[in-house]
């Protein structure tokens, strides 16, 4: 090995992402809604064993042998029974990390025809679905709350080699929640940090030129 064939493999290796325990796929559809353009979200059925009865937006795991986008694709189709023809990608939003280190990786798209599409939610994973309009997203920030949690370690882990040791061994750590309640729906963790993520994207649209349905 020289600094030849180092400098061949990393010119020829593309970026992923490591110690990530699992990787998920969502889509985030916007529809029109009597030519107003919407978000649409779903609420996951009670008898869920994951977060039951809460927003999210259709998707899941990947599963082993897909890509990102074919899994947000799958699970979308399986959760809302639409067709996969009837679903367009628009492109991605930020990947997001959650506090249980699963990788979260977020598509925006449409839902072609949406108020003439039928759709047969899956009972067993959906309760219902429901849309905001994206004016509200764009006029009403989201609340930010932080949430803590105390940092453990492996009771084998080696902490009394690591200098200020007593720091990190007994260290408090937080983040910020992001919080939207639009009528009595409640839109909060990684859901209302992806839409307020796609709501910035969409302001940095509307500065060139106004979207249709939002003016």
């Amino acid at each position: 090995m020289n600094l030849k064939d180092i400098e061949s493999h990393f010119r020829k290796k593309t970026q992923t992402v490591s110690d990530v325990e699992k990787f998920f796929s969502v889509f985030v559809p916007i529809v029109k809604v009597k030519d107003t353009l919407h978000v649409l979200f779903q609420v996951r059925a009670d008898t869920l064993r994951h977060q039951p009865g809460e927003v999210s937006f259709p998707g899941g795991k990947v599963e082993k042998g897909e890509t990102f986008l074919e899994a947000a694709i799958r699970e979308t189709s399986e959760e809302l029974g639409v067709s996969e023809q009837n679903l367009t990608v628009f492109g991605e939003l930020d990947s997001q990390l959650n506090s249980i280190n699963h990788m979260i990786f977020p598509f925006v798209g449409t839902i072609d025809d949406y108020e003439n599409a039928s759709l047969t939610l899956n009972r067993d994973e959906v309760e219902q679905i429901f849309t905001v309009p994206l004016d509200f997203f764009v006029e009403t920030p989201p609340k930010v709350y932080k949430m803590f949690y105390q940092g453990g370690m492996d009771e084998t882990f080696p902490v009394e080699k690591i200098k200020n040791h007593e720091i990190y061994r007994n260290r408090r750590l937080s983040y910020p929640v992001y919080f939207y309640e639009y009528e009595e729906r409640i839109i909060w963790g990684l859901t209302a940090k992806i839409t307020k993520n796609l709501i910035k994207e969409l302001q940095r649209l509307t500065k060139e030129e106004p979207l249709e349905g939002m003016q």
